[in-house]
Parts: C-alpha cells; structure tokens; sequence
C-alpha cells in the first residue's frame, strides 16, 4: 500500500500542500486538467522552485483571471461563502472519492468558524481565505493524493506558534479560534515563531485527510517533496516536506500510534469503590485501565490506576479519575506504542461458531487469541469448562497459522 507523511515542522496551508504534492512528483498539467471538473473558469495554477533557507521547493500559486462566463458559476476571489463553495464542489466532475473527501474538508472548516463566531453553519463566510483559493487548495490536494496513489496519509504532530494576526473580526491570537478548534484532539507541538504558521485549510487537511496525527509510519521511501511557503523565517526553512512510500508488510503492517497513559496513586479510598472507578474510566474513553498494588511514604499501602487513552479521550479519562477517586491530582506521560494489524475471523467448533481475533506482523499470523465472552456463552450452552470451548476455538484456528495474509 503506498502511503504518505506530511512532515509539518513549522506549519502548513493549502498552497504549501499543493506545491509539496507537485514537487513529489505530481504534474501540474495534469493536476489542472483534472481541476477543470470543477464548474468554474476564472482562476490559473502555476508553480515555480524557490529556495528556503538553503532548501529547494515548489511554491503553488493560484491566481483569479478574469471570468469568461462560460458557466453560471464565479466565485468572488476575495471571500467565500460555505454553502457556495460546498456546492461547487458537490457540482464537480470529479471522482466521487474527491467530491466526498473535499466535502469533508470544507465541512470541518466551516463547523470550525460557525462555532468560535458562533454562527449558524450556512451563515459562515470565509474572510480570510479567498474563494477560488480555498476551492482549488482543497480539491488540488485531495486530488493530488489521489494522482501519487496515496491510499492513506499521517503527519507530524500539529506546531503552535505565537503572536497575533489581524483579521475581518479584529486582532486575534496566533493560531487563530479556527485553527485552535480544528486542532482539538490531536498532538500539537511548539514552534518559536512569532507569526501565523497553519492556516485553516491547512489544519483542515492535516487533520481531515490524516489517519494519523504524530509519529512517522514505517515505510519504504519512493519520493520526498518539499512545498514552499510565502513567508521567510530566520534560520528556519518554512516548507513543507512529504514523504511518500510503500507501507511495510502491505495492509498488515505493524501499526505504530502514539497514546497517553494516565496514573494516581491513591491511599485514602475505599478498595469497594475501585470497581466503579474502573468501570467509569473506561466509559470515558480509555483504551485500558488497570490497578496496581504500590507502597507510599511512611510505609502505607495503596494503589495506583493507570489508565491508557488516545491523545483525543486523555483529558475525558484524566477529569473521569479524578472525579470518581479520591485523588487530588493525575500524572499524563505521552509514548509510543507498536500494535500488530489485528482482525476478527469466525471458527467452527463441535461447540458451534465462535470469534478470535488473529494478529498479523509483516502480513504473517503471529497470534490467535478466541473471543471470551462467546467463548463463555458457549460452554454454559453445553455445559462444559470454558477452558474446553477456548481449546476448541484454538485447534479450529490452526490453519490460519499456516497461511499469510493476503
């Protein structure tokens, strides 16, 4: 499966996409004919190399010409409003992969804006992004991927810079309200740059498109593209880089994400409550959840609980601890962590059909583990030892070791 890697190490945007796309090997001839599905005229693609500091990559610029008139559509280059976009792009004649995934793009940047303005969502007008930019920056980079053959991308963890920007609704801190809610939920990095790095489109694309958010996927290199920026930093090349290779071990591959481990350790509660806070931790959204038994100061007994949460659900799972213990404060580590691709097979058995999850590593079945809970439905059915009905289940899947994936 071929993949990519946005690497967003001083920010992003939607031309600086586009031109990292080109300069990873997508034709800008093609990618404009393509473009011309959509139902309006008046605007131009052009690329060009420029260096940033030292470094060689593709600036994109999309310019307005004037409008021919051949359609009924035009789109005023200054602003735009979302419902006119939207329908622009769901009028396109363009694969429905591309409408849909340019919708959803759109889509989160104007829920973005309708909920720091606190507007309706057909009210949202795109001040600062100029409509045929936005139009062409959107659906050139959805397509654009699809031109690379990029069937799943990740990215870096998203930078924050700093400062303020002026804007239609006055002087605002840097990122601006959209970007800050289009980043909720996902790993963010500080960068000292005293501008506006991530537009909304970019933090749209990066968030929307990107199975991932943070650590790079393991991968064999094809190709490396560099997209360009308008502005200048000191001592820091402000582009763009994307990787693009072949993920290993194909749909099986290792899975590589980052995750938050939450912990307290507690001397003052009521070991009866432990079962409920367990079960509370885990309706907020944690991955895992366990006890510990630990020893504290002045040689008291206690517990820790740790619990495990994507970056997204670690602060519902941290405000879940410390509402249902006693503690008065939680400990939140960030680490990696390595997954084998799993999935879910059905095995006959004398015992009848039963589940198993089966792990994969490099496209190989490295582990078989039968569901419990069918596993226990089936032996109260005929009345067996569970163990039985899980040996079972094991000698059923045997043959899966013997077979890669596909």
């Amino acid at each position: 499966m071929r993949i990519g890697y946005l690497d967003i190490t001083v920010g992003i945007s939607g031309d600086m996409t586009l031109g990292a796309l080109v300069d990873a090997g997508v034709e800008l001839s093609g990618l404009r004919q393509q473009l011309r599905g959509l139902p309006v005229t008046d605007w131009e693609i052009t690329a060009e190399k420029v260096s940033k500091a030292g470094i060689e990559a593709t600036k994109v610029t999309v310019t307005a010409t004037a409008s021919d008139r051949a359609t009924d559509h035009h789109v005023h280059h200054q602003h735009a409003s979302y419902t006119e976009l939207r329908d622009l792009i769901a009028a396109a004649d363009l694969p429905p992969d591309v409408v849909n995934s340019s919708l959803e793009v759109l889509d989160n940047i104007a829920q973005a804006e309708a909920s720091v303005h606190g507007v309706a969502l057909e009210d949202v007008h795109f001040h600062e992004l100029a409509g045929i930019d936005t139009l062409i920056d959107i659906v050139g980079s959805v397509m654009g991927l699809r031109m690379l053959g990029v069937e799943k991308l990740y990215c870096s963890a998203l930078p924050v810079s700093h400062g303020f920007v002026d804007t239609a609704h006055g002087r605002l801190p840097v990122p601006p309200p959209a970007v800050a809610e289009l980043f909720k939920g996902y790993p963010t990095v500080p960068v000292d740059i005293n501008e506006e790095t991530v537009t909304p489109t970019g933090a749209a694309l990066a968030t929307t498109l990107c199975e991932q958010v943070g650590t790079f996927p393991p991968m064999t290199v094809v190709q490396v593209g560099y997209g360009a920026g308008s502005k200048d930093f000191p001592g820091r090349p402000n582009v763009l880089r994307l990787w693009v290779g072949q993920s290993a071990g194909g749909d099986k591959s290792l899975i590589v994400d980052e995750v938050v481990t939450i912990e307290a350790n507690i001397d003052d509660m009521n070991p009866e409550l432990h079962p409920h806070v367990v079960g509370q931790v885990f309706a907020a959204g944690a991955l895992d959840v366990w006890l510990t038994p630990i020893q504290m100061k002045k040689g008291r007994p206690a517990v820790k609980i740790s619990a495990l949460a994507t970056a997204a659900d670690a602060e519902a799972v941290a405000s879940a601890i410390l509402r249902e213990s006693t503690t008065f404060g939680v400990r939140l580590t960030r680490s990696q962590r390595r997954c084998l691709n799993r999935e879910t097979v059905t095995v006959t058995t004398r015992f009848g059909q039963l589940s198993a999850k089966v792990g994969y590593l490099d496209g190989r079945v490295v582990t078989v583990a039968p569901e419990y809970e069918d596993c226990l439905a089936a032996a109260h059915k005929h009345d067996v030892p569970v163990k039985a009905v899980y040996s079972a289940a094991l000698a059923a899947a045997d043959e899966l070791w013997e077979q890669p994936s596909d």
